[in-house]
């Protein structure tokens, strides 16, 4: 009996083989001549909704029919696990002209003439960058203008089937899935791919891709550009090649396309950036050794004779100075003259960047035919979710035509719900990072025992001091908090803005965009401020020390200072994230999609068909580059707002970007369906968040500069306080540290202990000692530092700003070369189409058509005179 089951599928597998005639890669219909646009899947499950969804299902294939496409279902005994069905739809050519016209797309008209730029004299050195010109160009650059219907003669249409790309086709069929109705419930009427998927009616909708990655297709009339993708862009192997821009935004759509050329810029300006942050953190290598702060404190004779206060109350002990000799050793890697040019460099940086980059866009949008193209397009087109849910309509001004809109009263109310939300999760966020602020004020007593009465960490106790263990375990669990967070504030900030409803696609993402980067801001940025600006610098003195909630004492910085906890907060927030993030997006996608496909690897090629290949891939959603800008952005933010206290973030960034990009590209060629094809011009209103990034980066870092390293108090004391001409800062330690008398402890702060019989320690301050009348209060010393701290904070923000602006008005936002050619295109395509309709006008005039009159023709050919004229 098994053995004739197995036989009898065998004989069903024959049978479906034997009626396939087509390859597996096949992207077209069984007549094998029309091209497979876009595909549509269901379960035909028999449950109490299996008659509504078929009811559904056969209007909306009906209204698509009606629409103009034309639709070919495989059966789900065609298919590979027998349950699912296939809905193949092809647009034919008098859909795609329609469409192409309602789209505005532009299509050319005649190949360009004007000649190219002269050859960098650098080609040579940079010839193993380059990739063949085939792949970099694969097609002719043209002169465009948008299609018309009545126009037809005047583009170069050399084959009906290929004249549009397969990204323009699914750009098309994806437009009218969006909007075709599918019939009435609950007295609203119907429509969108969307709500059908959202309601299971259907499993997916998505266009196929070309071939499969790793060979190409079979058919000759494929191109094949997935494969090249691959083999060129998308292996770690070509991390070192520059990216075929022209081909990502063939095959994926100009939205793909600006998105990983602006990577591609961003990580090519790191490279400068991560090698000044390299030498600013040799030179504090090489000096290490000539410090003379962390020289003192090693010293046996002076950072072993000085006592410091405990560090918490009661339960920690008094110390000696020298017992954090090597934190202060390595806080000089970060802490010293470098960082106060790397910060003003940082400041320069970025405006170079955002202005080259302009510059770089601009050129992409002239040689990817989106110069007319504006958001104004897109803000006409509203979003089927508006037009389904908003039942009231008016007339817009613009079009004047009647279309649904939402009350003002609606309105506020949803914004209001909406803005309540956000501020929750923000105070949210907020509480978590003082939860985590009293675990570090609660462990570092914890801390200190242990390390004290643990013999085996004797050894390591120079290194792993009381403060550093407490400050890298709550960076860890400050980046735990944060991606708990992160995870649930991913979804309601998706369904506020759904409850929002916004207008357009445009309206949509930018809402979405301001709500989540403001959490991300809060989310990841709160514990580097904490640390940058608040710790240490409201803990008060012995006898006198500040509480939070009147019970925990505010943590000191370590006597080498603060920015080494800085260092570290941000090495561990800004390397798990980065880590974890190509967790996501690699092994995630690679392990569902390997699960998802075990049981194809047991099929005959010919039996596993090119849409279930893509059908078992991985979805890239609507907001799959929105995560991926997110992810970069918050990267910018740290290697901007933070980059005095770690030289070295630059390069953490280029070697994460480097690999970014090949994880990013070999996701989407590899483990992800093809996304719809989408234009857009710029990034958006990211380059609005950049700009406002780069200008808070100068402020965050002057105080950092300012506040928390120790290089405006040495300042000081170089040239004002220092007693030793031959050895300028030597005497500093001993002269920032202040002295305090045991005997005037309180008993909430005294040691239980004090087996040596201090009579004094010392603290980190600027204050009188106890035999003075104004004991311990502010020297004046303290009031200098202050005073010259104000003045570096504004002197520096004045010249970065100065700087900047400066250097953003020198360098043009759109280069002088595209400005012409943007010109001289549209000069030519307005010729060009002034020349066909007198053309057409004198045919009209031979063919003695009344209407064409005198007066028009020599109206028109005044029209092509002006034209030249301008």
């Amino acid at each position: 009996q098994q053995s004739e089951r197995k036989y009898n599928l065998f004989l069903k597998r024959r049978l479906r083989i034997d009626k396939r005639h087509q390859s597996k890669d096949s992207i077209f219909f069984r007549d094998g001549v029309r091209r497979i646009d876009f595909v549509l899947s269901y379960v035909d499950d028999l449950n109490k909704e299996w008659e509504k969804k078929l009811e559904r299902r056969k209007e909306f294939e009906s209204n698509l029919q009606k629409a103009g496409l034309e639709l070919e279902t495989e059966d789900k005994k065609e298919s590979e696990d027998g349950k699912i069905f296939f809905v193949k739809i092809h647009a034919p050519w008098e859909v795609l002209i329609t469409y192409a016209e309602v789209l505005n797309i532009k299509v050319p008209i005649r190949e360009n003439d004007i000649t190219p730029v002269v050859e960098n004299p650098l080609d040579c050195v940079l010839f193993p960058l380059r990739l063949p010109e085939k792949v970099m160009h694969p097609e002719p650059d043209y002169f465009t203008a948008p299609f018309s219907k009545d126009k037809q003669e005047l583009y170069l249409i050399n084959d009906e089937s290929t004249f549009f790309s397969p990204s323009m086709r699914n750009r098309i069929v994806n437009y009218i899935l969006t909007r075709c109705p599918y019939g009435t419930e609950e007295g609203k009427k119907k429509f969108g791919i969307k709500r059908l998927l959202n309601n299971g009616t259907y499993t997916a909708a998505y266009p196929l891709h070309d071939c499969q990655y790793w060979k190409k297709a079979s058919d000759p009339n494929c191109d094949s550009e997935r494969y090249t993708l691959y083999m060129e862009w998308a292996r770690f192997l070509r991390f070192y090649k520059e990216q075929p821009l022209d081909l990502i935004r063939k095959y994926y759509g100009e939205k793909i396309g600006i998105y990983f050329a602006w990577l591609g810029f961003y990580t090519e300006m790191l490279f400068l950036a991560a090698v000044v942050g390299l030498i600013c953190f040799l030179y504090g290598l090489f000096t290490m050794d000539e410090n003379m702060s962390s020289k003192e404190i090693c010293d046996p004779a002076i950072g072993g004779e000085i006592i410091m206060c405990p560090l918490c109350d009661r339960d920690c002990e008094y110390w000696r100075l020298n017992t954090t000799c090597e934190s202060s050793q390595y806080s000089h890697l970060f802490d010293n003259v470098a960082t106060l040019f790397f910060a003003i460099f940082m400041g320069i940086w970025v405006t170079l960047f955002l202005e080259f980059w302009k510059r770089r866009q601009a050129r992409l949008k002239y040689e990817w035919d989106l110069v007319d193209f504006e958001e104004e397009q897109q803000q006409l087109q509203l979003r089927p979710e508006y037009e389904a849910k908003c039942t009231q309509k008016k007339r817009n001004p613009i079009t004047q035509e009647m279309e649904p809109y939402l009350p003002l009263t609606s309105q506020a109310v949803r914004f209001c719900i909406s803005g309540a939300t956000v501020l929750f999760w923000v105070s949210l966020i907020i509480a978590s990072m003082i939860a985590v602020i009293v675990y570090r004020l609660a462990v570092y007593a914890a801390f200190a025992s242990l390390m004290e009465n643990t013999q085996t960490l004797q050894p390591i106790s120079g290194l792993l001091t009381p403060q550093l263990a407490t400050s890298v375990t709550a960076s860890c669990l400050n980046f735990v908090i944060i991606m708990i967070l992160n995870f649930f504030y991913e979804r309601i900030a998706i369904w506020i803005t759904d409850m929002e409803i916004p207008r357009t696609h445009m309206e949509y993402e930018n809402r979405l965009t301001m709500k989540m980067f403001l959490f991300q801001f809060v989310n990841y940025y709160s514990s580097c401020f904490y640390v940058a600006f608040f710790k240490g610098k409201f803990v008060g003195y012995p006898g006198g020390y500040t509480y939070m909630f009147n019970r925990w004492r505010n943590e000191e910085c370590d006597p080498a200072g603060c920015l080494i906890e800085l260092t570290t907060q941000l090495t561990i927030v800004m390397a798990g994230k980065q880590i974890w993030g190509n967790i996501q997006e690699a092994i995630v996608p690679w392990i569902c999609n390997w699960w998802g496909r075990r049981k194809a690897r047991n099929n005959p090629e010919n039996l596993y068909s090119r849409w279930e290949q893509d059908h078992d891939l991985q979805t890239f959603g609507a907001l799959g580059l929105f995560y991926e800008y997110l992810e970069m952005v918050i990267q910018f933010g740290f290697i901007t707002l933070f980059v005095a206290s770690f030289p070295l973030a630059p390069l953490l960034a280029l070697m994460n970007n480097i690999l970014e990009i090949r994880v990013d590209s070999w996701k989407l060629t590899t483990q992800y369906r093809r996304p719809v094809a989408a234009k857009a011009h710029s990034i958006g209103v990211w380059q609005e968040i950049l700009n406002g990034m780069a200008i808070l980066s100068v402020v965050t870092n002057a105080f950092i500069v300012a506040f928390t390293s120790d290089m405006i108090p040495r300042l000081v004391y170089y040239y004002a306080y220092s007693e030793n001409e031959d050895s300028p800062m030597s005497g500093y330690i001993n002269n920032s540290l202040s002295v305090f008398q045991i005997s005037d402890f309180p008993e909430r702060n005294k040691p239980k202990e004090n087996p040596e019989n201090f009579v004094i320690c010392r603290y980190r301050d600027y204050r009188y000692p106890p035999d003075h009348e104004r004991k311990y209060l502010h020297t004046m010393q303290f009031w200098h530092i202050l005073a010259a701290k104000l003045a570096f904070i504004i002197i520096m923000e004045h010249v970065v700003f100065i700087v900047k602006f400066f250097v953003a008005w020198m360098i043009p936002d759109v280069p002088a070369d595209v400005k012409a050619k943007i010109k001289r295109e549209k000069y030519l395509t307005q010729k060009i189409l002034h020349e066909y309709e007198l053309e057409k006008l004198k045919e009209r005039l031979c063919q003695g058509d009344k209407q064409a009159t005198e007066k028009e023709f020599i109206a028109t050919e005044g029209r092509m005179e002006l034209s030249r004229a301008m």
